[in-house]
């Protein structure tokens, strides 16, 4: 069972976070930032997670701490589901378009932290939301997850479009490195016997 459950309280912010890498794409997401909300339930759906997330954070100072926590969140939770991760697939990668929008993401689930990020957000927000916090999450995800994460915009020129491309080719790409190969299921996926 690839499960993990996470509680996380600071002076900033309050998060509860269940994640099951073999679900069906069930979400239940409330964190007081609509279009976080919006990109986490399309990436529960997207990588066909289970995923339930609570924030109750200091939003009357802006977003910053809950992206960032929830990140950090998500990345310890993928970390603890994975376990020792043993026959995963290790490797995803996708192209994903999103209308005018073309995004790469890549990954592999190395126990090395890295994230390579490339976007031009034609505007500092969508909405309310600071589209600069796209990057925080996933840095906060990768530092905590241990994964080589790389995310570029290959083209695009609405904001809310290259964002949702980059959650939803994180989605597919998440998935497909997470995923048990039946065949070496009882494989670490790496020379070293360890990840």
């Amino acid at each position: 069972m690839r499960k993990s459950e996470i509680d996380r309280q600071t002076a900033e912010t309050k998060i509860t976070l269940t994640l099951d890498l073999d679900g069906s794409g069930k979400s239940d997401v409330s964190t007081g930032v609509g279009f976080l909300d919006h990109m986490l339930t399309l990436f529960a759906r997207h990588g066909r997670f289970d995923l339930e997330v609570k924030c109750d954070g200091d939003t009357y100072v802006d977003d910053h701490h809950s992206v960032e926590d929830i990140g950090i969140c998500l990345g310890k939770a993928f970390a603890q589901a994975l376990g020792d991760m043993r026959g995963i697939n290790r490797y995803g990668s996708v192209i994903l378009p999103m209308d005018e929008t073309l995004v790469l993401c890549a990954a592999d689930i190395s126990g090395r932290a890295y994230l390579g990020f490339e976007a031009d957000f034609a505007s500092e927000k969508i909405g309310t939301f600071d589209t600069e916090l796209v990057e925080e999450f996933f840095a906060a995800f990768v530092r905590e997850s241990r994964v080589t994460l790389h995310i570029r915009q290959l083209a695009g020129k609405n904001s809310h479009h290259i964002a949702e491309g980059m959650f939803k080719a994180f989605a597919r790409t998440m998935r497909t490195a997470a995923a048990i190969d039946e065949k070496f299921s009882d494989e670490i996926p790496s020379t070293k016997g360890v990840l």
